[in-house]
């Protein structure tokens, strides 16, 4: 089974129903296998995004309490792979939590990045090799 590293984009999706892109990240989550892996920058960022959203926070908190979202990346590790991809794709530019997805895959290389972000058809892992991903058509 290939691991899911999951992104902002659809963990907000799924949180807000007000999202366009809601009804297509509740049908692909439900099919993957938990726990689905993150960094807490994702997380940081999905607070921040659902702040204002009705039990927004509560409910990321509550897929991380609940184990189907596992922060699982401990950036003091990986500081400089990170920071080395956030300076090579500073014209992007590169977010933290996506230079930190990017090398969560060089670390997992079976993992797909599930994501509304377009940049990740851009961002290379291991300098040369496209991130499988699952996003929208």
């Amino acid at each position: 089974m290939t691991r899911v590293i999951l992104d902002t984009g659809p963990l907000v999706a799924l949180l807000s129903t007000q999202d366009a892109r809601h009804r297509w990240a509740q049908e692909t989550i439900s099919r993957l296998e938990s726990p689905l892996s993150t960094c807490e920058a994702v997380i940081t960022e999905a607070c921040y995004l659902l702040r204002r959203t009705a039990r927004g926070v509560e409910g990321v908190l509550t897929l991380v309490s609940r184990g189907i979202v596992m922060p699982s990346f401990l950036l003091s590790s990986e500081v400089d792979a990170v920071a080395g991809l956030m300076t090579k794709y500073a014209t992007v530019p590169m977010s933290l939590a996506d230079a930190c997805l990017v090398r969560m895959t060089e670390l997992a290389p079976r993992a797909a990045v599930i994501t509304l972000d377009r940049d990740f058809r851009v961002y290379r892992r291991n300098g040369r090799q496209a991130i499988p991903v699952i996003m929208p058509e």
